[in-house]
């Protein structure tokens, strides 16, 4: 199998799994139990909290551990919300951000939110001029993401930052597709909240990151509860956050020499595509682009059928979001760079990990052509 779908989802690594097993083992005890089990466990949890601050250079204080990085922005929203309805009810995003931020964000607007979805040019990128002049004085929150997960372009978040700590805005920034591949520094960007998601760097599902600045006033959405400082239910998964906590080190350990391998795939698919007499078109940003996802449209070629076909071939490749799979409407992102509908039909995404060879793009390439001279064909006979 030829796995390129990796910005859906990651196989665990060998060593995640040996420290889930080896938790699930010696740290099987409650957190907040008061025995030395409790304690053994709740003094790992504080280590891994405290570690995992350190990545984003963060405060211990503001990491907490949840189901993934849909439950992270869900969560950073909310609670942020719930403590600062005084100052406003105005939220900023973009165009483009994750199904789990739109769908929450359509239902504040059911409640009397207003929201403001900044429009993005057709690399996915937004105009810093047009959020400045979208701030009012009942603005909360913005919500703009580091990395799209369809095309891979990366949002300009320091210079988004520093306007928005200029004008009192909270920042929160989903980055679940970027962390573990580029640097993030929440005191360098004036990130307030952030979301990660475990399963995107080879860790186990089920389990991510919501970080939130202490210094950010936060409610929590569940009354009564005392596991990790109030903010989620529900007893902690030690065994799972070893499996995270180990994943995550070797990704940080490797980001930079992995970065630019992967680049160099990027480089050497382009090559080989620039071979095939077809019109295949990269959505990309010339230079604010994250290398692991590549966004393709082959023209008049609907994505779904180049799917199947590379399904076929054992290649796993997907038609965009994996959350947003299932919708008959066509890619989101597509759509807000300028993509008709028909023309976002033809989209499919590629997504490279630590696991991907140049054998694999040349079997990638050949799929391509494959599916190209199937169409040509039938629509010459």
């Amino acid at each position: 199998m030829i796995y390129a779908d990796y910005a859906a989802t990651t196989p665990m690594s060998d060593e995640a799994i040996a420290a889930y097993t080896e938790a699930a083992k010696h740290l099987f005890g409650n957190s907040q139990s008061l025995h030395d089990a409790g304690t053994s466990s709740s003094s790992f949890l504080q280590m891994c909290r405290n570690k995992m601050a350190t990545y984003i250079n963060g405060e211990e204080k503001g990491v907490f551990f949840t189901s993934g990085g849909t439950e992270s922005n869900y969560l950073a929203l909310h609670s942020i919300l719930l403590a600062n309805k005084h100052r406003g009810n105005h939220i900023i995003t973009t165009a483009i951000e994750h199904a789990s931020i739109h769908n929450y964000l359509y239902e504040l607007e059911q409640t009397g939110y207003e929201v403001t979805y900044l429009q993005v040019d057709e690399y996915g990128r937004i105009s810093l001029e047009h959020l400045r002049q979208s701030i009012t004085d009942r603005t909360i929150i913005a919500s703009i993401q580091h990395v799209n997960s369809e095309i891979g372009t990366i949002q300009d978040i320091e210079a988004i930052g520093i306007i928005l700590k200029e004008n009192n805005v909270i920042f929160h920034c989903d980055c679940v597709q970027s962390f573990g591949k580029l640097p993030i520094d929440v005191k360098k960007y004036h990130i307030d909240s952030l979301s990660i998601s475990g399963h995107k760097l080879y860790g186990p599902k089920g389990l991510g990151v919501c970080y939130i600045n202490p210094k950010i006033t936060w409610k929590s959405a569940f009354t009564g509860t005392t596991h990790e400082n109030g903010f989620r239910p529900g007893t902690v998964p030690i065994p799972s956050i070893a499996a995270l906590m180990t994943a995550v080190a070797h990704s940080i350990q490797s980001q930079e020499e992995e970065y630019i391998r992967i680049q160099q795939l990027r480089h050497y698919f382009m090559e080989q595509l620039r071979g095939l007499s077809y019109p295949i078109q990269i959505e990309e940003h010339p230079a604010y682009c994250l290398p692991h996802i590549i966004g393709v449209t082959l023209s008049h070629i609907e994505g779904q059928y180049t799917m199947l076909e590379c399904n076929r071939r054992n290649i796993m490749i997907s038609t965009g979001s994996a959350c947003a799979i299932g919708k008959q409407s066509p890619s989101v992102t597509m759509i807000a760079i300028g993509k008709t509908k028909e023309e976002a039909k033809t989209f499919v995404r590629l997504s490279f990990g630590k696991h991907t060879t140049e054998h694999d793009i040349d079997q990638i390439v050949e799929a391509f052509q494959h599916v190209v001279t199937i169409y040509q064909g039938v629509r010459n006979e």
